[in-house]
């Protein structure tokens, strides 16, 4: 089936996504742009614009007006935009620099709770509104997320996750939404714990200070080569997890 690019699709009463036309074996189909509005609010919260693609961003834009721009991270994939968007709608660009873990941003008839979850980057957030919560590259749609921050934070904020009500819906970065975000979080960590004794045996076999793409030739020798690099960002988390103790 083809990604319908550009087209708003309502996922719960108070959360509808536009599918961003950037699509890589990163990005899944492409980053989710999320348009947030309490039902029978005029005006709307935009959480991760995209790339600086000006038709996607214009599209985004038409269901205004917006309050404010929230960011999951500053990677170019969910961020690049941000500026030149909220240029276009008038309104202001939040993210980790100026966000607080637990402040409430009242918006669009919502009110949206800061989560810090760092790990994926230093700078990753979540946003808790209604029922749902919105993870970035925290927790993907599919498959699982690369590591271009800290192994200790990232297990850190899967607990978080993993500890957030039952049946809360997570809405993420890029891929499906998923029925149970608390369920995820924990399927992640047995993942990164199932990882993490790989690269310990790994580093053990090849001896010495391997590097991270020697362990990456060992560990992920059945994964296609180009998902190497990423994986070489999530092994250097790992290896400096490791040299921590």
């Amino acid at each position: 089936m083809t990604p319908a690019y550009g087209r708003l699709r309502e996922v719960t009463p108070f959360a509808s996504v536009v599918l961003a036309e950037n699509p890589s074996v990163m990005t899944l189909e492409g980053t989710n742009t999320w348009v947030l509005r309490a039902p029978g609010s005029s005006s709307c919260v935009v959480v991760d614009p995209g790339p600086l693609d000006r038709e996607h961003l214009a599209r985004v834009a038409a269901h205004g007006p917006v309050d404010v721009v929230l960011l999951t991270h500053g990677h170019a994939d969910h961020a690049e935009g941000a500026a030149e968007f909220g240029s276009l709608v008038d309104a202001p660009v939040r993210a980790a620099a100026d966000l607080v873990d637990g402040e409430v941003v009242e918006a669009g008839g919502l009110a949206v709770r800061v989560l810090a979850t760092p790990g994926h980057t230093d700078d990753s957030l979540c946003f808790l509104v209604a029922g749902a919560v919105l993870t970035g590259d925290t927790v993907l749609g599919r498959g699982t997320t690369v590591l271009d921050g800290s192994l200790r934070d990232y297990l850190a904020s899967l607990d978080v996750l993993a500890d957030l009500p039952p049946g809360t819906t997570a809405l993420p970065g890029h891929g499906p939404e998923l029925p149970d975000v608390a369920v995820v979080a924990r399927q992640y960590r047995a993942h990164r714990e199932q990882r993490l004794a790989q690269v310990r045996a790994a580093v053990a076999e090849l001896g010495g200070s391997p590097t991270a793409r020697q362990v990456v030739e060992l560990v992920y020798a059945d994964v296609d080569r180009s998902l190497w690099q990423a994986a070489e960002w999530s092994v250097r988390a790992q290896l400096d997890y490791l040299a921590e103790g």
